[in-house]
């Protein structure tokens, strides 16, 4: 039975029987549905961040129409786990969730299985605590290391960043519960990022930022993608019918859900006739503006109907549409466990000068960072406020050390000091950007000598944390003068008395080492790794885990080293323009001015020559390369084959530990086409890798990987087409994307695809070429 009512709030119930939603039923009940309800579907319930919400602190819900059987659905963020205040009003229990590890963290360990534990384990925790979805992975390609959100995304590299990101949403979904790979597309910077135009080549586009979607898309089916900010190529990318649907769906064949961005794009009849099916948070005029275009024919009710079937056959997956009963009570100690492991394996140790792993018990920690971890970034990609964070010094005590204790007095001191003068009022319980962070101490004469004889080695942690909204200048790149100073300090006195130091990097992007590192000893890179930080460095520095990760993104000698540096925000003068945020800007201001490049528009003038493809092609040093990490043992590579069956290339190489620890190697395949650089093509690309099992000493491992034809096609523009072109090509096996290991050749035949034309920019680009 049908029944017509006027809807007004989000949820309701009439007491008349009607068709009720089930999963066979889909259109029977769109048949039944108002076009008001149908309005009202679209369109989120707004944010939950008031004390009487059900879940407070999340993100929003979709609408529910209880005479039709249609529950509201609850989603969340973020990147490390799900976030919602741990506090409930007339509830004493706690809800915190698990702080899983940054997502350069996960890449870095370059392992698809511990991305799926990952995802596995939060979409676990969605589930328990009663939500439908989670609003994640952010998977932008880092183009920039300035980017204010790079510490949601993955790599610089889009197979590396596709997937990373299909493990965790094959992980999520395994739970039942819906991911949401975000944000859909090219939104690399934060500046501006509700206004600013993407402008880019169409092989650009379709060989390095789309690629990264289309492997997660094809490799893991994503229930939902959320759709980004930023305008790519002229219109919004919320509102890119070619986007969203002609590449998207016609081309890729991706059936499920798009939703916006909170408060993304600026005209939701637009968004619908794009393929956009859901606008969130949601407000009264885009409902007014959807229904009022149904009825005068300028959107057609079949598009709406589209929309809504898509969004119903999502709500059908959901938890509390199948009436899951949530006690939230998951298990949060075997997740602390996959945090703990993968937190590990992704830690990239850099250099080593025969201190590492640690013979010494006795360790003196330096820097504020060492006693103030960061466990991941800022804003929504952060994690819910309170949870906590193994600190260093539990760590390593756990691990045996003896933390010299009057530097934990002198720094516990300094930085409640410096709270005090940083937060006068007190701290903030969230904040977009990263809240600023204590100056170093230095210390005097009598406390380094202090320090020395009661330590056997010198541990220095540096920090960085990055937020949404705004990103980071370019003097965050380099060191501070109070960092500077410290290492100098702590070096020159520990060298004098023939004992060692090492620096800790918890950073949420690469930095300049370069200008330092021959100071000091050793130089690990942690990343972030989330609430067991402390106890997964420890693991690695004692060598219980032998370190196995390796860098997914390049590290510059200095900033302006990569050629998109020349167009990004790294030193906005306007303030307000550094921090435009989602739908508290007024986007007619743009219209007062005239438009700014890297402010209102950003021209990708690096086309796909983005991280390593650059360097490796143009002949650029850099500090550490793309793909690069150590072992406290070494391997061999022998045997490789390389063969060719129909469309499928079969590559297979003998991985044998020649030390004397038991451990684990990121086998890296590198292929080289026939006259890249005549072709503008990269000099080689990432196309698999594979990681080892615990391999003992004197123990080998054959890994298979296999590359289609298809996998090697570059995208021509003149054609419309992705082209393999026949001849040999080179197949490296490499342990970073500047060391080959061992290489092969194959014969491979012609292969063309062709897509439809469309994405073009609307600007002359001054497109860089080999």
């Amino acid at each position: 039975m049908k029944t017509v009512a006027v809807v007004a709030l989000c949820g309701y119930s009439i007491c008349v029987s009607a068709q009720q939603l089930k999963a066979d039923n889909i259109d029977e009940v769109i048949n039944a549905m108002t076009l008001e309800e149908k309005c009202h579907l679209v369109l989120g319930c707004g944010m939950h961040f008031n004390d009487e919400a059900k879940f407070p602190g999340t993100a929003g819900s979709t609408f529910g129409i209880t005479r039709l059987g249609i529950p509201e659905t609850y989603c969340a963020d973020s990147q490390q786990g799900l976030r919602m205040d741990s506090k409930r009003a007339w509830d004493h229990k706690d809800y915190y969730p698990t702080d899983f590890v940054a997502s350069m963290t996960l890449a870095s360990t370059w392992d698809r299985e511990a991305a799926y534990k990952v995802g596995k384990g939060i979409g676990n925790e969605v589930k328990e605590f009663g939500l439908d979805w989670i609003l994640s992975p952010s998977m932008n390609l880092i183009r920039n290391v300035l980017c204010g959100r790079n510490h949601e995304y993955y790599s610089e590299d889009p197979y590396l960043s596709g997937t990373i990101a299909a493990g965790y949403v094959n992980g999520v979904q395994s739970e039942g519960t819906a991911a949401c790979p975000k944000h859909f597309i090219a939104n690399n910077q934060e500046t501006n990022r509700s206004n600013n135009i993407s402008q880019m080549s169409q092989r650009a586009l379709r060989e390095i930022y789309l690629k990264a979607f289309e492997i997660m898309i094809k490799e893991s089916n994503p229930w939902t993608i959320m759709t980004s900010y930023n305008k790519l190529n002229g219109p919004y990318a919320v509102q890119n019918h070619e986007l969203l649907t002609t590449i998207v769906r016609d081309e890729w064949g991706w059936k499920g859900m798009y939703v916006s961005d909170w408060g993304g794009g600026d005209n939701a009849v637009a968004a619908m006739q794009a393929g956009n099916d859901m606008l969130q948070p949601g407000n009264d005029k885009q409902y007014q503006d959807i229904l009022a275009a149904v009825k005068n024919g300028q959107l057609s009710i079949d598009v709406l109907n589209a929309n809504v079937k898509r969004i119903l056959e999502y709500i059908v997956k959901t938890h509390n549409f199948k009436g899951y009963k949530a006690l939230s009570n998951p298990d949060l100690k075997a997740h602390a466990q996959v945090v703990r492991e993968v937190g590990a394996d992704g830690i990239v140790l850099l250099s080593n000068n025969g201190i590492l792993p640690l013979t010494g018990k006795k360790v003196a920690l330096f820097g504020c960072t060492s006693y103030d971890w960061i466990s991941g970034g800022s804003g929504f990609g952060g994690t819910s406020v309170g949870h906590y964070t193994v600190s260093l010094i539990e760590g390593l005590r756990n691990a045996g050390y003896e933390v010299y204790k009057p530097l934990i007095s002198l720094y516990t001191k300094h930085i409640a000091d410096e709270e005090k003068r940083l937060f006068p009022e007190g701290r903030p319980q969230f904040s977009l950007q990263p809240p600023a962070r204590a100056e170093e101490k230095q210390l005097t004469a009598d406390e380094m000598n202090a320090a020395i004889a009661g330590s056997d080695v010198a541990i220095i942690t540096l920090g960085r944390k990055s937020g949404e909204a705004a990103d980071r200048p370019e003097s965050d790149f380099y060191l501070k003068e109070g960092e500077k100073q410290l290492i100098k300090a702590v070096s020159e006195a520990y060298h004098t008395k023939g004992k060692k130091v090492v620096v800790l990097l918890d950073i949420c992007s690469p930095i300049d080492v370069a200008s330092w590192q021959d100071q000091v000893d050793a130089l690990v890179c942690t990343w972030q790794g989330g609430q067991e930080s402390g106890f997964a460095v420890a693991d690695v520095l004692s060598g219980k885990v032998n370190p196995s990760g390796k860098l997914p993104m390049t590290f510059a000698i200095k900033y302006g080293d990569a050629y998109a540096d020349k167009n990004f925000p790294a030193n906005v003068d306007d303030k307000t323009l550094g921090a435009m945020f989602m739908w508290g800007r007024n986007k007619d201001d743009d219209k007062k001015r005239e438009p700014q490049a890297n402010i209102d528009y950003t021209n990708y003038e690096e086309d796909i020559y983005v991280g390593y493809r650059y360097f490796d092609s143009f002949g650029k040093p850099v500090a550490y390369p793309f793909g690069f990490g150590l072992s406290y043992t070494t391997f061999s590579y022998e045997n490789l084959s390389c063969s060719v069956d129909g469309d499928v290339i079969t590559v297979k190489i003998d991985v044998k530990n020649t030390g004397s620890r038991a451990g684990r190697n990121v086998v890296e395949l590198f292929v080289a086409a026939p006259n890249s650089k005549k072709l503008n093509k990269p000099e080689k690309e990432l196309r698999n890798y594979a990681k080892t099992k615990l391999l003992q000493p004197g123990k080998t491992e054959t890994i298979t990987m296999t590359v289609s034809v298809e996998d090697l096609a570059s995208f021509n523009e003149k054609a419309s087409a992705w082209k393999t072109d026949a001849g040999v090509y080179t197949f490296m096996i490499c342990s970073s994307a500047n060391d080959v290991e061992a290489k092969a050749t194959a014969k491979v035949k012609a292969w063309t695809k062709k897509v439809h034309n469309v994405m073009q920019p609307n600007v002359k680009l001054n497109l860089l070429k080999r």
